[in-house]
């Protein structure tokens, strides 16, 4: 169960890695309704390329860290750090995200007519439902 976890988890980071790096570099393909807006469905901010690519390698990294952790492939670079902490945090922000900001994104967001709203209700908050409780399960069960 935890390799079948590892291996799922680390699979959808690496997907999501590669779509940031599309992203990045000018891709607009499936781009529409992946930032908040408000309810004039006017985005709440404007995410630069550089800090696309910055979320991209830290989605690789988490990726890395699931696969690691879950025994999935041995990653001799990672820092100790991030071996010992690094799926609890991760998980959790994951956890934390999905539960949301209470405005624009999560479970519990205020703002729920817009596109961006309908794909976080529908996708993107049950994804990190599931990339935390996996994460949590790779922990408890792996030891």
């Amino acid at each position: 169960m935890v390799f079948f976890l590892g291996i799922t988890s680390g699979f959808i980071f690496l997907v999501l890695s590669l779509l940031h790096v599309y992203w990045a570099f000018g891709g607009v393909y499936a781009l529409g309704g992946v930032i908040p807006t408000k309810s004039n469905e006017r985005k709440v901010f404007k995410a630069p390329p550089f800090l696309t690519f910055l979320v991209a390698v830290f989605l690789f990294l988490v990726a890395l860290v699931y696969a690691d952790s879950a025994e999935v492939y041995k990653v001799a670079f990672l820092p100790e750090f991030l071996k010992e902490f690094g799926l609890i945090i991760f998980a959790s922000i994951f956890i934390i995200r999905a539960i949301g900001d209470f405005k624009y994104v999560g479970f519990f967001k205020k703002i729920k007519g817009t596109q961006f709203a309908k794909n976080d209700s529908k996708y993107f908050s049950p994804l990190c439902v599931f990339l935390g409780i996996a994460g949590i399960l790779i922990v408890i069960l792996g030891n």
